[in-house]
């Protein structure tokens, strides 16, 4: 190989030095689109990842974060109530289940399959924000509605009511129960939308509407006792949101209009009626049996009872014996203790909603808390006062007790709608607007709206 001189060992290496040079931006630009794209996937990747594992956190927390003393003890006597109610229908329905079904569980195993199903529905109610809750009520609202309405074309008939719809052999449902809650969530859903035309007479009589017709609808089917548990809820309701007197005095002249029409439209119903109020007046009917045999049921239970399972009238004596009159089993069984013990725990369960909805500052939660309140505890003291015979007999069951899928079920989910705003209160204790915290604070001192106008 011939030698180099300088100069030209100089040109050489200043000629492989401008080649590098040239091809170095060349290099550059093909290898950056390709970093660039892996960094991006991997930057997009741990983004993805990380908002998975907030939201998996954020479920986690909403799941099992610690909550309110109201939480914890609306949801423990929630609990207590299921499980001694399921533990007295399988002592007041075992014999009536042997003889209809050969198998004296029957009633037993299908009350505890409603109370999974219903402790499942808690559960997962509880677990939802308020607003969407709120979101999907008029869609609850109609779609109930259409199935009362179904009730008339694919029902069936039920110690001469017309409230059932038969699924497929295995069990009866009774939309009527679930149309209370869905009432609720509507009608509040509503009235926190009108909140600012509370002064206006059609925003009330639209609410009224709405109630009126949902009880019509159960009424055509004979069910007087939920009307009643209905009517309460519901009155109570729009008169704690704040109607105004004149409208209320009105919606009550149009009741007292309206249920004596509805009493005279059953000769089964004034029948009970007439016997309540002249219980030793011949009764060829024996509309009194069901009355008279329950105040024998606790009378036998003096004070200690005669024992879980050893009761005398559930052989065939109480008609419905596991559902309207599962209290009159309770006292016999447990006696006046047993019967106090569970007339402490419906208070323990007023207190429990009464203090939930003290703490609750938003509009629309305070109304479904407020009227779930009214529904429970008022049909449960309808219930024991139909058994003492303060009350004629109306076919009411006793909450979270009797049996009985479709009240056990909608009283849960009325519950676990409770427990979703009690944890919204814990985690937000400021929750609510200022509009519907001075909308609460007015309601007692909210005008007549035609005295205003006359001012």
């Amino acid at each position: 190989m011939a030698k180099l001189s300088p100069a030209e060992r100089a040109r050489q290496a200043q000629s492989s030095a401008k080649s590098a040079s040239s091809l170095g931006p060349r290099l550059k630009k093909t290898s950056e689109p390709r970093m660039s794209k892996r960094v991006k996937k991997s930057v997009d990747a741990q983004a993805l990842s990380s908002q998975g594992a907030q939201q998996i956190q954020v479920w986690f927390d909403r799941i099992f974060r610690a909550q309110s003393v109201e939480f914890y003890r609306l949801l423990g006597v929630t609990l207590f109530l299921v499980a001694f109610g399921v533990v007295m229908v399988l002592s007041a329905s075992s014999i009536d289940s042997l003889v209809a079904n050969s198998n004296s569980l029957w009633v037993f195993l299908k009350q505890f399959g409603f109370a999974i199903i219903g402790l499942l529905s808690l559960s997962i109610v509880s677990l939802l924000p308020v607003n969407f809750i709120r979101s999907k009520a008029k869609a609850f609202f109609a779609i109930t509605m259409v199935v009362q309405l179904a009730v008339f074309f694919i029902g069936k008939d039920i110690n001469g009511n017309r409230n059932w719809i038969d699924v497929f052999g295995l069990f009866s449902l009774q939309p009527s129960e679930f149309l209370k809650i869905a009432v609720i969530l509507h009608v509040a859903a509503y009235l926190a939308r009108q909140q600012n035309n509370f002064d206006e007479p059609r925003t009330w009589y639209q609410a009224v509407a709405m109630v009126g017709l949902a009880m019509v609808l159960v009424m055509i089917g004979r069910d007087l006792g939920t009307v009643v548990i209905m009517l309460i809820a519901f009155m109570g309701m729009l008169a704690l949101a704040g109607m105004p007197t004149l409208i209320m005095r009105n919606v009550g002249i149009a009741l007292l209009v309206l249920i004596p029409m509805a009493l005279m439209g059953s000769s089964s119903r004034m029948g009970r009626i007439t016997a309540w109020l002249n219980p030793s007046a011949p009764d060829p009917l024996d509309y009194n049996w069901q009355a008279e045999h329950g105040m024998w049921a606790i009378a036998a239970g003096r004070i200690f009872g005669a024992g879980l399972g050893e009761s005398k009238m559930k052989w065939s004596w109480i008609p419905e014996v596991e559902n309207d009159f599962i209290f009159a089993v309770i006292a016999e069984e447990l006696g006046l203790i047993g019967a106090l013990v569970v007339i402490a725990l419906f208070v323990v369960l007023a207190f429990s909603l009464l203090r939930i909805m003290q703490r609750t500052q938003d509009f629309f939660s305070r109304i479904v808390v407020v009227s779930v309140m009214l529904w429970l505890v008022f049909q449960a003291l309808v219930n024991i006062a139909v058994v003492l015979r303060l009350l004629p007999v109306l076919g009411v069951p006793l909450p979270l007790i009797s049996a009985g899928g479709s009240s056990l079920i909608s009283a849960l989910t009325a519950i676990g709608v409770v427990l979703a705003i009690e944890r919204e209160n814990h985690a937000n204790p400021n929750r609510g607007s200022s509009s519907s915290r001075s909308n609460l604070r007015s309601v007692a001192t909210r005008s007549v709206p035609t005295q205003r106008s006359k001012r």
